[in-house]
């Protein structure tokens, strides 16, 4: 959802600059300047995918929202009087998941992280049975179920924590 920024390399007298986009989903995009022309060009390239200056001066790449659909490859090639340069980034996108806790109908806590990106780790406070299971989305996210099933009969709150590289989380429950 927010803005990326891929820098090229800042060199002065450029002749031409192109961003090679190949995303992990759907089709490649490319993105031209021409200096001796002073034209831009793109091609299959979404709305959301623009020079962030003047691409003359400053051949940096801007994202805006990004989102699943913009991971993949990116390569620069700048062509200058000092020689031909490339840089390569490959885009990965963290999703956070949505930390849902809640009492199933035996009574028992159950966690959940949903549509996270990678998969999010589950794990409870107080020592447990647990047994965590996956279901992957057709999009790349995963949802992460946990369920404590081996509940103390003095427990009277259970505390599920989501480790996830975008964010930690946790909730208290009493079922």
């Amino acid at each position: 959802g927010s803005s990326s920024e891929l820098n090229c390399s800042h060199k002065s007298n450029i002749t031409m600059v192109t961003w090679k986009i190949s995303p992990t989903v759907g089709g490649p995009c490319t993105m031209g300047y021409r200096a001796d022309q002073n034209k831009t060009d793109r091609t299959n390239c979404s709305d959301s995918m623009n020079w962030k200056f003047r691409p003359d001066g400053d051949p940096t790449l801007e994202i805006r929202h990004v989102g699943i659909a913009h991971e993949g490859n990116y390569t620069c090639e700048l062509v200058t009087t000092e020689g031909n340069f490339h840089k390569t980034y490959y885009l990965t996108v963290l999703v956070p998941p949505r930390l849902a806790l809640y009492c199933d109908n035996h009574g028992d806590p159950v966690c959940e992280a949903a549509a996270g990106k990678p998969a999010a780790q589950v794990a409870w406070v107080l020592d447990s049975n647990s047994t965590p299971r996956e279901e992957g989305h057709d999009n790349g996210t995963v949802t992460v179920l946990s369920k404590l099933t081996a509940r103390s009969t003095n427990m009277t709150n259970a505390t599920c924590i989501v480790s996830h590289p975008a964010g930690n989380q946790s909730k208290t429950i009493a079922c």
